[in-house]
């Protein structure tokens, strides 16, 4: 009797279709959120070290003298005096107009034309910049000079009242930090667990590659080569999704030209920082699957 030759079906060991599990899909999750806390956080400490450095050396003297001819001879007095003394950078008079200008958004008339407005007396302000990093020294110079020039003026430090929210900035930029961490934990916690689900279900294939002389390294590098390509799918989906992402709300964030968000960008170090995200997410995945795998496979010994 003659026995029907059955075609040998071939299989892989490992699936070769492309985004077919969770792991690509949850890596890809994950490396969005990274690559958009990275941004936000660089953004952040860019704009805080911005706001710490247009702060630090900057003060504003408020003259309040009830008589407004007095109180513009003792600005343009103190101005020109400021001007000319070793410790001050620059001295500039604020406008009536720009006041009125910048009060006008509260009162609502951008132009600052409200007749109302016009009739309110303003002080005349003086914004000093100081040289150098001796702040202390500087400070009291300028209450001996303004006490010269404009006696009874109020010197008002920038950072008095920006110096909170630089602070506040910083923090959010630490915490953006701290996010990028824990997702790049949970990114490693995800390519363990997918590492050791396919040692676990092709558990009597591996011990039939070892009894034929298989080392742990050779199967290790197969397993690898696989969880890999996975994650590099799943890391360069999130990637362009994040990169759409940041266009648009860079495309949106070009039309801020004043106030807090016009200094926050990420600058070239920024981008350069997200563009090696991938990479070096790319490189800890294949790292992590390499060493949970040896791992696995000699305790299966």
């Amino acid at each position: 009797m003659i026995i029907p030759r059955v075609p040998v079906q071939h299989r892989r060991l490992l699936p070769d279709r492309r985004l077919s599990g969770p792991t690509p899909w949850i890596i890809a999750i994950l490396m969005m959120l990274t690559l958009l806390a990275a941004a936000a956080g660089v953004g952040l400490a860019r704009a805080a070290n911005a706001i710490g450095d247009a702060i630090a050396g900057r003060v504003t003297v408020q003259i309040v003298t009830a008589n407004p001819v007095t109180r513009a001879e003792q600005a343009a007095a103190l101005r020109r005096a400021a001007g000319t003394a070793p410790f001050v950078r620059a001295a500039r008079a604020v406008e009536r107009e720009e006041l009125q200008a910048m009060l006008g958004q509260w009162f609502g008339s951008a132009e600052g034309d409200d007749p109302l407005l016009r009739s309110l007396p303003l002080p005349a302000l003086v914004d000093i910049d100081f040289v150098g990093g001796d702040r202390a020294g500087a400070m009291a110079a300028l209450e001996a000079l303004v006490a010269r020039e404009a006696p009874g003026a109020r010197i008002i430090p920038h950072a008095e009242w920006l110096g909170p929210v630089a602070r506040l900035i910083r923090s959010l930029a630490w915490i953006a930090a701290g996010l990028v961490l824990l997702m790049t934990l949970a990114s490693a916690a995800v390519v363990i667990m997918t590492a050791r689900a396919a040692l676990g279900t092709h558990f009597a294939t591996i011990e039939m590659l070892h009894l034929i002389g298989a080392t742990d390294r050779q199967i290790a590098r197969l397993f690898q080569r696989r969880i890999a390509i996975d994650t590099a799918y799943g890391i360069a989906l999130g990637s362009l999704v994040a990169a759409a992402i940041l266009l648009l709300v860079g495309w949106q964030w070009s039309g801020v030209t004043a106030g807090l968000a016009a200094t926050a960008s990420l600058g070239p170090a920024g981008w350069a920082l997200l563009l090696a995200l991938p990479l070096l997410a790319i490189a800890l995945a294949a790292l992590t699957a390499r060493q949970t795998l040896l791992a696995a496979l000699k305790k299966m010994l």
